[in-house]
């Protein structure tokens, strides 16, 4: 039986346990160049034990960007900086991977801690933001995006074959497509930011023919030998919203494509979230009936922090890979203590021998020995 600690392979990647760090938007770069504060943030959770790093959220275009401060892969400069951070997390033993996005109109923002909401069209950072359709997301973001033309729709697409080949040079194992969180992607699928009356609006064929042709037109860039997945925001949980029925029709379309895993999330299509029944493991359940009816590898996370909890839920089969997000912020060495709670015989050896060295024999124990052997 898998536990958490157990090993899984996606074609010729092998994660050395279940434990997966997910994209955290950290709104730290200049021009879509990282800075070392990635370095940290990244490298922290791998030298914690993750089995798994996926970088952030990261533009393929600099209007694909949430803020101004947002990371990108859109030049080789870039491309040069993600390099940098992916030898170190696989030199601790993890597999690196990045997830590539676009905003769409949600863009255009300030970062969290700077409110959260469109940047003032008097900003000089401001830029036009671009959707399905031309409606706004709503709440703090009310400005009105511009409804893509067919040729705006190739463009993008082509944006996001650049960067994964970027992505590629730039030493990444494991590729990541952002279709969730109400983002560019999503709000094509979503009756609730896809209002369009051509082919890539109306029911599901013409909702998700953005999806799949973005993620075929990847496929077709990225080495077979390495995993290409997606991260799908799976139910608006709104009446007049994404289904989750829509969407497991569109899993397995794009298992057929060729996606390798599926990583769910929420749609937040709508700044309304008053119906998302918030609970610990709450998106489990859907995981586990994406595994059992597609017959396709799964992630999940959304609230789920205890050690125990997310060993339960490998060790029944519900999902593949547990994503650990803010309690891998509050605590990078999540997966060493997560090793000591379950009752690893050395849980030392979940962190480098750098640590490790220290860890496996505690002060307090190596003084008594040198007392009573001096006895």
């Amino acid at each position: 039986m898998a536990d958490l600690f157990s090993s899984f392979q996606v074609k010729d990647v092998t994660l050395k346990n279940r434990i997966a760090c997910p994209p955290l938007g950290q709104y730290s770069a200049n021009d879509g160049v990282i800075t070392d504060w990635h370095m940290v943030n990244l490298g922290a959770p791998a030298v914690g034990g993750a089995g798994l790093v996926i970088a952030e959220n990261t533009a393929v275009s600099p209007v694909g960007r949430v803020s101004p401060g947002c990371a990108g892969l859109w030049n080789d400069t870039q491309a040069e900086e993600w390099a940098r951070v992916a030898r170190f997390v696989k030199s601790q033993g993890a597999v690196v991977g990045i997830q590539l996005g676009h905003s769409g109109r949600k863009g255009c923002a300030n970062p969290p801690w700077e409110g959260d909401d469109h940047l003032p069209d008097s900003d000089p950072r401001m830029w036009q933001t671009i959707a399905a359709s031309a409606v706004p997301y709503g709440g703090n973001l009310p400005r009105v995006p511009l409804e893509m033309s067919h040729a705006d729709i190739k463009r993008v697409q082509g944006e996001f074959v650049s960067a994964a080949q970027r992505a590629l040079t730039a030493g990444f194992e494991w590729l990541e497509v952002h279709f969730a969180h109400g983002y560019l992607a999503q709000s094509f699928f979503s009756p609730l930011g896809n209002f369009r009356t051509d082919e890539y609006g109306g029911g599901f064929e013409g909702r998700s023919r953005f999806l799949i042709e973005t993620f075929k037109a990847v496929r077709a860039v990225w080495p077979e030998r390495l995993p290409l997945t997606a991260r799908l925001g799976i139910t608006d949980f709104h009446p007049d919203g994404l289904q989750f029925e829509d969407s497991l029709e569109l899993i397995r379309r794009l298992k057929a494509e060729g996606l390798d895993l599926i990583d769910i999330s929420l749609g937040f299509n709508s700044p309304d979230v008053s119906r998302i029944p918030w609970a610990p493991c709450f998106m489990v359940p859907y995981a586990e009936r994406i595994r059992r009816e597609i017959d396709i590898p799964v992630a999940v996370g959304w609230m789920i922090e205890h050690p125990r909890d997310a060993d339960n839920i490998i060790r029944q089969s519900q999902a593949d890979i547990i994503m650990i997000g803010r309690q891998m912020l509050s605590d990078p060495r999540w997966a060493y203590h997560a090793a000591q709670i379950l009752g690893l015989e050395e849980p030392w050896r979940v962190l480098p021998n750098q640590y490790g060295a220290w860890l496996k024999r505690p002060i307090l124990t190596a003084c008594l020995e040198q007392f009573k052997d001096a006895e």
